[in-house]
């Protein structure tokens, strides 16, 4: 996301900022040591999920995803208005003993709530 830690992986390959979104209720999310979010979709129990659409060059799909942290992977995400777009989800076996941090509702919202405390 704008501003945060893995920002820079898009910056690099050149990809362009397009919006705010949010996915479809279907979606948890995970604070992965709370470096970076992991998120799955699920058929029960999911919410909808901030995100932000990037538009990102062909040729720097695959140097994004050898920047990205191990576990985390190009799949399907549906949006809140039944789009389809490609992004990022975790694999599962990365959230196992993670903190799930869907309630807040988006990575930015969970980081913000962390330097309040």
């Amino acid at each position: 996301m704008r501003g945060l830690a893995l920002n820079r992986n898009l910056i690099q390959i050149g990809a362009t900022f397009l919006r705010e979104a949010q996915t479809a209720p279907c979606y948890r999310l995970w604070s992965i040591r709370d470096i970076y979010p992991g998120m799955v979709r699920v058929r029960q129990g999911g919410s909808t999920i901030a995100l932000e659409l990037w538009e990102i060059p062909a040729l720097g799909l695959s140097q994004l995803l050898l920047q990205e942290p191990p576990g985390l992977s190009v799949g399907r995400i549906l949006l809140s208005d039944g789009t389809e777009v490609l992004g990022i989800l975790a694999e599962p076996y990365l959230c196992e003993g993670q903190v799930e941090i869907t309630a807040w509702g988006g990575w930015r919202a969970y980081i913000g709530s962390l330097t309040k405390s």
